[in-house]
């Protein structure tokens, strides 16, 4: 069936396909591919979008197993237009598209304290809608409001209540696309902060598989206790721990594998499908619940036909 889509100034192709722009580089074509070319664009999209085609909004792709048989529909990307980063009067505004080191270096440089963003991969938009966090802090624990367009493309407002925090979750209707968030950050001594950052970043080179292709943490860790994910410092609550014990330390099926140097790592060792890294976690969740009882969630987000 021929679909007709409204005229948009950014980049619109067809059958886009999503392993070039996910960190696990698997995943098959994106039905349709749109970048808009700033916010007004994005806008007039949306609101002329047919109402029988769904959309997805993407980032970096840093979190995200796209299956093998793509994504129906269009899936929509900021990039050029909604990375900018400002600051002025305490706060801190960052478009989704930019980068979460980026956002944490911006802020840095003019004393204020997000740096507990350096070291998570991708971009504002998905920091948010996982509520992402490190070193026991969290994107809720500093946010203030967020802009977002929605299916009728219209700009709407996002407060707290509106985007109602959970570990590594938020309530966000998939029927936004994020373009901007706004931050109240602690203030500090510069020079401090950014060796801070400089210290967070070596320990996490040291620990993780930071030169391979992953998707970051692949399952959330199981001792979350409270609405905002404050965690309990045991490792015998961590992911990689029970992993570990469950002996699946560096176990590889085909070219998928859970790194030896950090066992919460789904890693591709090159070449793998989505179905195979998708296989070998659910066989690690199904062997660490055997082990230990403990039924691991996914916080990579997996999207897409099989």
């Amino acid at each position: 069936m021929l679909v007709k889509f409204p005229k948009a100034r950014g980049k619109f192709t067809n059958k886009q396909m999503l392993s070039e722009l996910t960190w696990l580089r698997v995943g098959g074509p994106a039905e349709y591919f749109f970048q808009p070319a700033d916010l007004d664009d994005l806008m007039s999209f949306m609101s002329n979008l047919p109402d029988n085609i769904s959309f997805f909004p993407l980032g970096v792709g840093s979190n995200l197993l796209v299956r093998d048989g793509g994504i129906k529909g269009v899936v929509v990307r900021l990039g050029r237009g909604f990375n900018s980063v400002e600051v002025s009067n305490g706060l801190v505004v960052a478009g989704a598209a930019a980068l979460d080191a980026f956002v944490a270096r911006t802020a840095a440089d003019h004393g204020y304290d997000l740096t507990f963003l350096r070291t998570i991969p991708g971009s504002i938009g998905g920091a948010l809608k996982m509520n992402a966090g490190c070193y026991g802090r969290y994107i809720s624990d500093y946010f203030v409001s967020a802009n977002a367009v929605n299916r009728s493309g219209d700009l709407v407002k996002l407060d707290k209540t509106d985007v109602s925090f959970s570990y590594r979750n938020t309530a966000l209707s998939a029927d936004l696309v994020i373009v901007n968030v706004t931050f109240a950050p602690p203030s500090g001594e510069v020079e401090a902060l950014h060796e801070k950052m400089r210290i967070q970043k070596q320990k996490r080179d040291n620990e993780q598989p930071t030169k391979e292709v992953t998707a970051g943490s692949t399952f959330r860790n199981p001792c979350a206790f409270s609405s905002l994910g404050q965690e309990n410092e045991d490792n015998k609550f961590k992911a990689w721990k029970v992993i570990e014990d469950a002996g699946l330390r560096g176990y590889q099926m085909g070219a998928a594998k859970m790194h030896e140097k950090h066992p919460n790592f789904l890693t591709n060792t090159g070449g793998a499908t989505a179905s195979e890294l998708e296989e070998l976690g659910e066989l690690v969740r199904k062997k660490v619940f055997k082990n230990s009882g403990i039924d691991l969630k996914w916080e990579i987000i997996r999207v897409g036909d099989p």
